[in-house]
């Protein structure tokens, strides 16, 4: 029997604050649209105290950025998109060309052609997310992306150096000191000074993920990826020192960030629930983690591992952290989840930051449907084929009696023309 030690806010109050945040976000946009480069300047100015000339940072502003980092920086920087460019590179390797007879003279095929130009995101305003390029501009670099933009607001006022030097070592073409809703406008919609994008990646707040909600048809986008949610399922086999660290680990993103530990061990879920308010006091961000604890944290007890992964897919949360006797058991049967880290010895920050898998990863279950950010989401895959006069003969008779019984004439005609001229037959 499923039990909550713990309840988050309620699924009415997620869905009015949703409401708001659409408003608001539906406003921005249809102001950049109406006033493009100038709607952008009052919006940054508004919410990012940054009113700059020009938001794109120029050749000289970034190398600038690079005396203002260390050695030791620059070093693990490039260590980390060294691990996401090579499991992209892994990932890339397994997407391939198709070409195949599939019946006498009917050649099929496929092809995987990259986006000709991306939209990256890095959030930055309440922490530099530095990991975010290295997630979204040089996976698109990997793919083979021709135009590569990227976002990132400003930080204490001016470009944040770690931020642009992650931009540029990953590969951007163009690098933007823009952030919010109203980056995400540029770029799919377009200004005198920031041009159009076919795509929309990176993750955000709640305002830039509906802000690709609304914008998503005019351009595509990776998924909706919008405040971290994570999950730890647990047993007697760890601590509440380390599930209530997790947690916390993850909280720290934002006051709207979920974190739910769900265990078959009521002890363990007493024991994490005093753990996470004793860390909470000594954690130099344990301000916003327990805005986000008090409000969207949940604690759940189960009697099985069974029980725990049916709540888990209920669940379908970006980060699932499984440590238990067997966590093979929730890799080989979960099917909704952002992503897995198995076993004690890994966990979501190794992911979010440099161990190689992507860290934007779907949230509000959006598990359900779609993985995360790879290399593959910034490549489509289109089909062709070519038949010889034999095959069109073959194929159209079947082709026009197929449009006869669905009224298709036009259709029918299509087919007909080259039983006609291929094979002299009148099909009328």
């Amino acid at each position: 029997m499923i039990r909550f030690l713990k309840e988050g806010i309620s699924q009415e109050e997620k869905d009015d604050a949703d409401a708001k945040v659409r408003e608001t976000v539906e406003n921005i946009l249809d102001d950049i649209k109406a006033r493009g480069d100038a709607a952008l300047k009052d919006y940054s100015e508004k919410f990012d105290n940054w009113r700059p000339d020009n938001f794109q940072v120029s050749r000289a502003e970034i190398d600038i950025c690079y005396d203002q980092v260390t050695e030791q920086n620059i070093e693990d920087i490039e260590f980390a998109q060294a691990q996401v460019r090579g499991f992209a590179e892994i990932q890339k390797a397994a997407l391939i060309d198709v070409e195949q007879e599939t019946l006498p003279g009917v050649i099929l095929g496929h092809k995987n052609i990259p986006v000709n130009s991306v939209g990256c995101y890095v959030p930055g305003g309440k922490y530099p997310m530095v990991a975010s390029a290295h997630m979204s501009v040089v996976t698109a670099k990997v793919a083979g992306v021709k135009r590569i933009a990227a976002c990132a607001p400003p930080y204490e006022g001016k470009p944040n150096p770690a931020i642009v030097v992650a931009q540029d070592m990953a590969g951007a073409d163009e690098i933007y000191c823009l952030g919010g809703v109203q980056a995400m406008g540029a770029m799919a919609l377009g200004t005198d000074e920031i041009g159009t994008v076919d795509m929309l990646v990176g993750p955000g707040n709640a305002y830039v993920a509906e802000a690709k909600r609304q914008l998503f048809g005019r351009v595509g986008i990776d998924l909706l990826a919008g405040p971290t949610e994570t999950l730890i399922i647990a047993d007697e086999s760890v601590d509440g020192e380390l599930c209530a660290a997790d947690l916390l680990g993850q909280a720290e993103h934002g006051p709207t960030s979920p974190a739910v530990l769900l265990t078959d061990s009521e002890a363990l879920a007493q024991d994490t629930m005093k753990e996470v308010e004793r860390q909470l006091d000594i954690l130099p961000t344990g301000e916003v983690a327990r805005a986000a604890w008090e409000t969207y944290g949940q604690v759940i007890v189960c009697d099985n591992d069974e029980e725990m992964l049916q709540e888990a897919d209920r669940i379908a949360s970006e980060h699932v952290q499984v440590m238990t006797k067997d966590p093979n058991y929730f890799l080989n049967n979960m099917t909704n989840y952002g992503a897995l880290f198995l076993g004690p010895e890994t966990n979501v920050s190794y992911g979010d930051k440099v161990i190689g898998t992507n860290h934007t990863l779907p949230t509000k279950g959006a598990g359900r449907y779609t993985g995360g950010l790879w290399v593959g989401k910034f490549i489509k895959t289109h089909t062709y084929q070519r038949i010889t006069e034999d095959a069109s003969v073959e194929v159209g008779k079947y082709c026009s009696r197929l449009c006869a019984l669905e009224g298709f004439a036009g259709h029918k005609e299509q087919a007909d023309i080259r039983l006609r001229r291929y094979a002299g037959i009148n099909e009328g």
